[in-house]
């Protein structure tokens, strides 16, 4: 089936990293190029479920949305906007509350790690899917790009839209389709048996928009489990360092260097500095174009992409609304 639309959101948590960029930006770009129409979102509300930063929220969503611009996300060819200038997506969230089981809240498998690791668990985290429902289905997306670790998240949407529909009597919202990207999971250059993030610390992973210098340290100061590799297996740190240097587009070298890992002859500072010469090269042009947006660019941005969203998003709700019964003209 022919993919209509697609909707995919991002949490501004701080500056996109390389992890971000493969895993998810990347495809994101691509994705332009096809015959879908694709809505990008910087999720706020989302945000807010992990501590209330009034001061730094807005500047970080903005700070987000011109890093994805950078990156490729092109406003001519996508909707970019930020989530809380559609308030139809928490309305919706609120009905979809109504549709959600509580059973199958509880059986997230990232509720239950995240309420794991905190000793305030806020209500947010347990309804964070449906929000999440909310978002792609009032843009009656079709196909969502995630990863694995969002799959479940998506057939709770995909079970909300079916509950929706029996309950209405008609076929409003669509099972939207898991569009499962590619395994770019990108591991930390501090303990490569992690994925990627900046919850570790600094030495953990590579900032898109870090200075040159630095990004080239971090790399340079990676683990590579000097000793570990054998004819059969390459280490963790070593199969990172390379899967790196073939993201950048650098197959041959990647090759060779495995070869010379599988061999026992590699020296893992010259695979150092290739990986960091690499991902040097990869990044200057997306901070170039990054430097030449000014804020008031962004801003009109996504008050142009959040106009061309509510047009969506106003009329779905209203069927919503109608469906329901509740709303103004209703009573």
């Amino acid at each position: 089936m022919a993919i209509k639309r697609i909707f995919s959101g991002i949490q501004p948590t701080g500056d996109l990293h390389l992890g971000n960029y493969y895993g998810a930006v990347q495809n994101w770009v691509g994705l332009q190029n096809g015959d879908s129409e694709t809505i990008y979102c910087v999720v706020d509300y989302h945000a807010i479920t992990g501590g209330i930063e009034p001061e730094q929220l807005p500047q970080r969503s903005l700070q987000l949305a011109g890093d994805l611009i950078a990156c490729g996300i092109d406003p001519e060819r996508s909707i970019l906007f930020v989530q809380s200038h559609v308030p139809e997506h928490t309305e919706l969230a609120w009905v979809f509350n109504a549709f959600a089981a509580y059973g199958d809240l509880s059986r997230m498998t990232q509720f239950k790690d995240k309420s794991g690791r905190t000793k305030h668990v806020n209500s947010g985290l347990f309804t964070y899917p449906v929000l999440q429902a909310a978002d792609i289905l009032l843009y009656l997306a079709d196909g969502v790009p995630v990863g694995e670790d969002q799959a479940q998240h998506l057939e709770l949407t995909r079970g909300i839209a079916r509950r929706f529909n029996q309950i209405a009597g008609v076929e409003f919202f669509p099972e939207t389709q898991i569009l499962l990207t590619e395994g770019k999971r990108i591991m930390s250059l501090a303990d490569p048996t992690r994925k990627m993030g900046k919850s570790y610390g600094e030495k953990h992973y590579v900032g898109i928009m870090e200075p040159p210098k630095r990004v080239a340290k971090k790399i340079k100061s990676a683990v590579t489990d000097a000793g570990g590799e054998s004819r059969d297996a390459l280490s963790p740190g070593v199969a990172n360092l390379l899967g790196l240097l073939r993201l950048a587009g650098k197959d041959v070298e990647a090759d060779d260097f495995e070869a010379q890992a599988l061999s026992g002859d590699l020296m893992y500072g010259y695979l150092k500095v290739a990986v960091a010469d690499a991902t040097v090269e990869l990044l200057e042009p997306i901070q170039a174009r990054r430097a030449a947006l000014s804020d008031d660019d962004i801003r009109a941005i996504l008050a142009d992409g959040a106009a061309r969203a509510r047009d969506i998003a106003g009329s779905v709700m209203a069927e919503v609304r109608s469906l329901i019964g509740v709303g103004a003209g209703r009573i």
